[in-house]
């Protein structure tokens, strides 16, 4: 019984002790979560300087065929850690912060059009001996690996897009008619409160993030609210409709029945435009499927790769 005691009181000790430090020191807490899950994923964390001396911090880790993984606005790489863990042991991932984003350069006057981040991604992709390559991209993530797929038809094997955006004729989100009815983007964060609730916009089932390391996120947003607002104007003046129209690459489109940010119709507008796409409609997730749901994400994922390498991928599939 004494055992039992000083055992509950010891892991009480410990508890209490984890959250003084996440409290005392919300950075250093914050960083060690990333790395740790990073770790557990198979991550390691690189660096690589295009040409015009803009530099990539990215992760990569897995063996297998290379699989670039792209995140959304406002976002970074770190939001595809958990889904990846279930990923580096098929596949070798390439996973990178945009430019404008992240641990990447943010250069406040440069392009920031999908496709100029695509031909960046790719000069990457090059320097890293990557000829050919699946590419996997959230929200605007999509909308950059779409481009990509566009530009380098032959150099992608398949496209995995998760909410992606860049189809703006399907019905107005909660966000668009946010945006369009008070003129205020709840995107775009000068607060940390706002980013609190900008979390609850995004994900339907988010996982929980103590407050103190939620609000270390939430200044690194706010830093870079004007370059993030440039980007956000170019982001919606980019259409992919009329871009990927008959897009042949075998596609998996997946979408969180709850997504706020971009309405869950704009699935089968894709799906009709893109002939070689399926389509999974996950219930009760909102915009970040990878975070909300990591290993169902990833195993819907391994279904899709798994039938295209048995040639057994069946065009224009639309699953419930």
């Amino acid at each position: 019984m004494r055992i039992v005691k000083f055992a509950l009181a010891a892991l009480i000790l410990i508890i209490v002790a984890a959250i003084g430090f996440v409290y005392l020191f919300p950075e250093k807490a914050t960083q060690l979560a990333i790395d740790s899950e990073r770790q557990r994923a198979g991550l390691i964390r690189k660096e690589f300087v295009l040409p015009d001396g803009m530099r990539y911090v990215y992760l990569e880790g897995g063996q297998g065929e290379p699989l670039m993984l792209l995140h959304g606005f406002g976002a970074d790489k770190d939001n595809f850690v958990r889904v990846a863990k279930f990923l580096t042991p098929h596949f070798r991932l390439i996973v990178p912060d945009h430019i404008g984003f992240g641990e990447s350069a943010h250069p406040p006057q440069a392009d920031y059009a999908p496709a100029t981040q695509a031909t960046r991604l790719h000069i990457l992709a090059q320097a890293l001996g990557v000829k050919r390559l699946h590419l996997g991209g959230n929200s605007m993530g999509g909308q950059i690996a779409m481009t990509y797929a566009v530009l380098y038809p032959t150099e992608v094997a398949s496209l995995w897009l998760l909410d992606p955006a860049g189809v703006w004729s399907a019905p107005p989100s909660e966000l668009e008619k946010t945006i369009a009815g008070t003129k205020r983007n709840p995107m775009l964060i000068k607060t940390e409160d706002e980013f609190a609730q900008l979390i609850t916009l995004v994900m339907n089932d988010p996982p929980f993030i103590p407050p103190p390391m939620r609000n270390v996120l939430a200044r690194e947003r706010i830093k870079n609210y004007d370059l993030e607002a440039r980007i956000f104007a170019q982001i919606r003046a980019d259409s992919v409709e009329a871009r990927v129209t008959g897009l042949t690459t075998p596609t998996l489109i997946v979408w969180g029945d709850q997504d706020r940010a971009l309405n869950v119709a704009t699935a089968d507008i894709l799906h009709k435009l893109m002939p070689n796409s399926r389509v999974v409609i996950m219930r009760g997730i909102g915009h970040l499927p990878m975070m909300e749901r990591p290993r169902q994400s990833a195993d819907d994922y391994l279904q899709f790769r798994g039938s295209i390498a048995r040639g057994t991928a069946s065009p224009a599939t639309r699953l419930p």
